[in-house]
């Protein structure tokens, strides 16, 4: 990773209440935000509700309510304070708790590769073979134009909580001149539906098919997860990784960021979205639900160097693997506050309302 001929280095500056890192490697001067796990500040970013939310005319539980937020409101990151968000939406501004609320990736690790292609065109296939409704299809909308990042990019969102162990595990990839690449994080429970009922059917449908979910030790539930699921919490990413070859320095607001321009994917064991034994992590299921049963897994025979890097960045990270899918990783901390509340994730996210991050908190 070299910096690109003529290429102007450009410095990040210091915003009133945050931490900036900034790190001299080998290969490039890299931005740090935020205690060193974020690499913009959040002042501006997007965020949405997750379930019914009060909103409040101060940053403590006893302060009056305002108004209620639906699941899947929009609204614009201002201030950030303790555990608590001031946010915007429609004129309106107030408080929310943080931990119930979903954060748009790309406007805070904009160094990772997005790729959400079931908002484009599904991966998903089960024993290489087409699921009818699915493959190919578009699943949701989640795409639009990021007016913090200047570009056309894919919405990404995941629960607050998790935000910061995904930028962990990115920090670590590109020390190593690697980086992730992320298929899919919320996944609306409209279209987690979509899939689950038709691969459920093909399955019926095809002996193959349901060979490929059901050789022991595994079983079709480690395939078939009806709603609600780790996506539909915010709680789950899809990645994969690969190589950096070219990087730029871009600049927003008062901010400089790393912005991926060349890369090449890593090789993976099977395509991804494979639904099917091909694509397991570890040799024997192990537990889905716990922090630590992946540690006794052993890898699959079919697991290639990148498959075993890759979960080294994110198991060091805090991020749990799901041992029938390569490219999965749960935040179970963050699943359990999810579960606790009543997340579903019976909503679209299919706009931004994000901001350049300024050095001067926003007015109000």
């Amino acid at each position: 990773m070299r910096q690109q001929a003529g290429q102007t280095q450009a410095l990040g500056r210091r915003a009133p209440g945050s931490i900036l890192s900034v790190e001299e490697t080998a290969h490039y001067t890299f931005y740090v935000f935020e205690n060193g796990a974020l690499e913009l500040p959040i002042t501006g970013a997007t965020g949405w509700a997750s379930i019914e939310l009060p909103l409040y005319d101060g940053a403590r539980e006893t302060a009056n309510t305002i108004a209620v937020l639906d699941a899947g409101q929009a609204f614009t990151v201002l201030e950030e304070r303790g555990d608590w968000w001031l946010v915007e939406m429609d004129n309106r501004s107030g408080w929310v708790t943080s931990a119930l609320c979903m954060i748009n990736l790309p406007d805070i690790l904009p160094s990772i590769v997005y790729n959400i292609t079931n908002a484009t065109e599904s991966l998903f296939r089960s024993s290489g073979q087409y699921i009818p409704n699915v493959t190919g299809e578009v699943l949701y909308e989640a795409r639009d134009f990021n007016a913090r990042l200047g570009r056309e990019e894919y919405i990404a969102p995941v629960l607050y909580g998790m935000a910061r162990k995904i930028g962990a595990a990115q920090r670590t990839a590109l020390a190593e001149g690697n980086t992730l690449v992320i298929f899919e994080a919320f996944r609306p429970s409209s279209a987690h539906d979509v899939v689950y009922e038709n691969l459920h059917a093909l399955a019926l449908a095809d002996p193959v098919v349901w060979a490929g979910m059901s050789t022991p030790p595994w079983n079709t539930r480690w395939f078939l997860a009806a709603a609600p699921y780790n996506h539909q919490r915010g709680t789950a990413i899809d990645v994969s990784l690969a190589r950096v070859d070219h990087y730029q320095i871009k600049a927003t607001g008062d901010y400089a960021f790393i912005h991926i321009s060349g890369y090449t994917p890593h090789p993976m064991q099977t395509p991804m979205h494979e639904l099917s034994i091909a694509a397991v992590v570890f040799q024997e299921p192990v537990h889905a639900r716990s922090l630590t049963a992946w540690k006794d897994g052993v890898f699959s025979d079919k697991a290639t160097p990148a498959t075993v890097l890759m979960q080294r960045y994110l198991t060091e990270a805090g991020l749990i693997p799901l041992a029938s899918e390569w490219w999965h990783f749960n935040d179970l901390v963050n699943t359990a506050i999810a579960v606790d509340h009543g997340i579903t994730g019976e909503f679209s996210t299919e706009s931004t309302v994000s901001r350049p991050p300024q050095q001067m908190p926003i007015a109000r």
